[in-house]
């Protein structure tokens, strides 16, 4: 039986305020073209299909038309909720989708998925576990527990549930698991709004195994192995959702596997996508202008950082603006401003007044405009809260 294992789409997603609806209607097409040409039997959508519990009527539309191109001829989709997703939305069409090969599962439950390949006559079982947040659960995790305690409890619900899908698993059927959740040792990046307080509700790889040959993982956003007994993957995000995820390549999974053998890996790039990149330019305007005028990274979204001597203006910014629509952030670094803020930081001074007092003497004396102070703290908070790349927020 050949898989092809998805996740994270986040459909109805935007960067900053800036559609992704085309590059996801990209990614489908792209995806039905590799599922296709694989001859997959059976595909897995480990969670987060959209992005927020009531997305978008297009992002809907996207889903529900990618879903039916992808089970043409008979082909099954099985598709649980993330932490983004509302359970009952996403299950809530099972009835009208059913007959057309597409399993969706919203809430935990006790029961398996159970698909047939029609290419092989194959027979797969699916411990399909939804985002099991601790409501879903229906356990109090709570009170004057340790962080420890709670993820040993929380990893211990977790696997009584895999234990309990997992009992069907046959020697003579493809016996498979999928959950949309943060395992211990999975790289995180700042797009990932994360589902665990701190560690209390991450899970050890070991409460995942329920037998299964392959386990399909969804939530972290870059594609990689989990250590554990069996094969358990994160097939990562399709686009690139946040500027930690500058460089990264992204793909799907495709495994084939027969009952009682070992799981072959493969991963499949994909080509759909704008690139998320970060400039930092040491030569100030004229060299962001430079790499403008030169075409550089001409459809990716950009996160500049500059280095500049002199204050930029509003003017300064709205034609960089004008000049690439694909600017995101901007972030002028000062190396003046830099130590002065240092040195001037145990005087308790407001940031927005030590801002004024750095202008004043860049300028000769002028006074900042009341806009440029308010983007000025924008992007000192958004500097403050931007974590590192693979940083638990």
């Amino acid at each position: 039986m050949r898989i092809l294992h998805t996740g994270d789409w986040h459909l109805g997603r935007t960067l900053e305020g800036r559609s992704r609806q085309r590059e996801q209607e990209q990614f489908m097409d792209e995806l039905v073209e590799i599922a296709d040409e694989q001859q997959v039997d059976l595909i897995l959508m480990a969670g987060d299909v959209y992005d927020s519990v009531n997305p978008p009527a297009a992002a809907e539309q996207l889903f529900y038309d990618a879903a039916a191109r992808l089970t043409a001829g008979g082909r099954p989709l099985v598709v649980i909720a993330g932490n983004h997703d509302q359970p009952e939305r996403v299950s809530s069409v099972s009835p009208l989708v059913r007959r057309q090969g597409i399993t969706l599962v919203g809430l935990p439950t006790s029961e398996p998925v159970t698909v047939q390949a029609m290419r092989t006559g194959e027979i797969a079982k699916i411990a399909a576990l939804p985002y099991p947040s601790e409501a879903r659960l229906g356990e109090l995790l709570a009170g004057d527990s340790s962080e420890d305690e709670l993820r040993l409890a929380y990893s211990a619900r977790v696997g009584k549930l895999m234990q309990l899908l997992g009992r069907e698993f046959t020697p003579r059927t493809v016996n498979l698991a999928m959950s949309h959740i943060y395992v211990l040792g999975g790289v995180e990046c700042d797009s990932e709004r994360p589902i665990q307080v701190g560690g209390a509700y991450t899970v050890d790889p070991s409460s995942l195994f329920c037998g299964a040959q392959y386990t399909a993982l969804g939530h972290l956003h870059r594609s990689q192995r989990v250590k554990g007994d069996g094969m358990i993957r994160y097939s990562g995000s399709p686009l690139a959702y946040s500027f930690s995820e500058a460089g990264q390549a992204k793909s799907v999974a495709i495994i084939d596997v027969v009952p009682g053998g070992e799981p072959v890996f493969e991963e499949v790039y994909l080509r759909c996508g704008r690139p998320l990149v970060k400039w930092k330019s040491a030569g100030g305007l004229q060299e962001v202008y430079q790499w403008l005028d030169e075409g550089r990274d001409a459809s990716a979204f950009i996160d500049l950082e500059i280095r500049l001597s002199e204050a930029m203006s509003m003017n300064d910014i709205q034609r960089l603006r004008k000049s690439r629509e694909g600017i995101i952030h901007i972030r002028p670094i000062y190396p003046q401003m830099e130590q002065e803020l240092e040195q001037l930081s145990r005087s308790r001074m407001p940031v927005q007044d030590l801002f004024r007092k750095f202008y004043q003497r860049q300028t000769g004396g002028a006074e900042p405009e009341d806009s440029l102070i308010e983007l000025f703290l924008e992007l000192a908070e958004e500097e403050r809260q931007q974590p590192e790349e693979g940083e638990e927020i």
